[in-house]
């Protein structure tokens, strides 16, 4: 029991080492998670800026057009004609600081100086000769030194005439670029290679600092682009993690502790068991038992051995206790019986061949090990004569015991497995009539060391041969236990010193070479 509680405490490790990193995963998915969202979120907010910026510049600019073409009509005319209809325009159009009019590649027309004569091409040669719509520039006239946007709308294909807008830009992208921190430090407004900054009256390139990044975003209707300057997203995402932390790490408890109620069951040997028998990882092992007097084989002990996918060979002494306490045991005991029943082929086909079968007490209950020697074992027409070897973990109820007298009805011998070491009393020789003892390998090991445990072998020996019980020795390891037993009239001889348990299908070879040795060497069989 002690090697169980050791087991239950090594799942409840593993299950709180997976809960552990479960909660740990979940902690790092979501802070991970957080830290994308609030990246994607903050680029998505420099998109959304630029491009409603883009939008109000459109809206801007459209009626500028409007203007422009609805003014067209009068390139040409006289400037004293057309001066007032200019100023009268541009007092209707508030963000518009003058109105030029030009006529064979000459501004001979402005709504503010009236007539002048100025090469349109000399002067701004990007509008006139590169055919560009958009210019940025600086007032030399009006506000020296403040930054202008030059709007041309052109009469014709050749430049040569139309109507050029100097519209006050400097107040239009104070108004349209206020930046919006965190993520929009710097917003700029583009014509070519010059640039407005907002709060920065000099027209010149900007360029973004060391801890910037850039975004850039332009109109479809205008040759202007805007540009934002900023902290990069996953800087400014990183700087919100510390407020994710307190959801982040209630979510992973949270989480940790559903896997720890998750994997109660899953992580238990008792489901474990279950999985294991559906999955065949169990394997049905056999050791020989061997006639005292003639050194012959008289049957074979079924043992069962499992192998885990996960943790590999997994004792015995570890999970056939903690199957008997979780009621597996009986699934466990089915699983051998239909193992040997599909090895019989194999076996020897007589009587005086027995094969050991270990059966838990609780097997007994309800009839459970009648009804399944009924529906697993005697349908395969057996020679070989079957033993149920009672393991003394638990006590037999009385009512049980009338299993016993059923399976002695039924052909069945009784065995009473590690005599002397659980729960059995001298009682059981009376109610239970077995056919055989079975001597605990304690008792072996005790041979020739232990004069106490000795005794009681010496006792356990004479008490069986008076009830006319057999018996069978387990743990024998050496010649001399073997010497010993055999003096004493000991039955049967189980142990290493013989055979080690082995896969059931490997028995018929390794008692084909036994019989081979024996007939070349008949002095071993003595």
């Amino acid at each position: 029991m002690q090697v169980s509680q050791e087991a239950s405490g090594q799942f409840r490790r593993r299950r709180l080492v997976i809960a552990a990193v479960v909660a740990a995963l979940v902690l790092i998915l979501t802070l991970a998670f957080r830290f994308v969202e609030a990246k994607n979120h903050i680029a998505l907010q420099s998109r959304t800026f630029a491009s409603e910026a883009i939008q109000r510049f459109d809206r801007l600019f459209s009626p500028l057009d409007v203007a422009a073409n609805n003014t067209m009509g009068l390139v040409g005319l006289p400037c004293d004609q057309v001066r007032f209809p200019l100023v009268e325009k541009l007092a209707s159009l508030q963000t518009v600081r003058a109105i030029v009019l030009v006529q064979d590649d000459v501004m001979y027309c402005s709504s503010i100086f009236g007539s002048s004569n100025v090469n349109f091409s000399t002067a701004y040669p990007e509008l006139a000769v590169n055919n560009e719509r958009m210019m940025l520039s600086t007032d030399d006239h009006l506000l020296k030194g403040s930054p202008v946007l030059l709007l041309w709308t052109a009469h014709d294909t050749d430049n040569r005439a139309g109507i050029l807008q100097i519209i006050n830009i400097e107040m239009m992208s104070n108004y349209l670029l206020e930046p919006t921190l965190p993520w929009v430090e710097r917003a700029v407004f583009n014509v070519g290679e010059q640039s407005l900054e907002y709060g920065n009256p000099m027209i010149e390139k900007a360029r973004p600092s060391e801890d910037e990044v850039s975004y850039q975003d332009a109109s479809l209707r205008y040759p202007f682009t805007i540009t934002l300057f900023g902290p990069a997203p996953a800087q400014l995402a990183l700087m919100t993690l510390p407020s994710q932390l307190p959801l982040a790490l209630l979510l992973s408890l949270l989480t940790g502790y559903i896997v720890w109620l998750a994997t109660a069951n899953r992580m238990s040997l008792s489901w474990q068991i279950i999985y294991a028998i559906n999955a065949r990882e169990f394997r049905v092992y056999c050791q020989p038992l061997i006639n005292a007097r003639t050194g012959g084989c008289d049957g074979i002990e079924l043992l069962l051995r499992w192998h885990n996918a996960r943790q590999g060979w997994v004792s015995p002494d570890l999970f056939i206790p903690l199957a008997e306490r979780h009621n597996l045991i009986a699934p466990l005991t089915r699983f051998v019986l239909s193992e040997v029943v599909r090895h019989l082929p194999l076996l020897p086909a007589c009587s005086t061949f027995h094969i050991a079968i270990n059966v838990a007490s609780s097997h007994f209950h309800h009839r459970e090990i009648i009804n399944d020697l009924q529906q697993l074992w005697w349908p395969a027409e057996p020679k070989p004569q079957l033993i149920v070897e009672l393991t003394e973990r638990d006590a037999l109820p009385e009512m049980d015991q009338r299993v016993v007298t059923q399976l002695h009805d039924i052909g069945v011998k009784l065995a009473i497995d590690d005599f002397g070491t659980g729960h059995s009393s001298l009682s059981y020789l009376k109610t239970l009539s077995p056919d055989v003892l079975k001597i605990d390998k304690v008792f072996t090991a005790a041979i020739g060391t232990d004069a106490i445990n000795a005794t009681v072998t010496d006792m356990v020996i004479s008490l069986a041969q008076r009830l006319n019980i057999s018996l069978v020795a387990e743990g024998v390891e050496t010649a001399e236990q073997a010497d010993y037993l055999r003096e004493k009239g000991v039955d049967v001889l189980q142990g290493y010193f013989f055979a080690r348990p082995m896969p059931l299908e490997d028995f018929p070879h390794w008692l084909e070479e036994r019989q081979n040795a024996s007939r070349e060497n008949p002095a071993e069989n003595g």
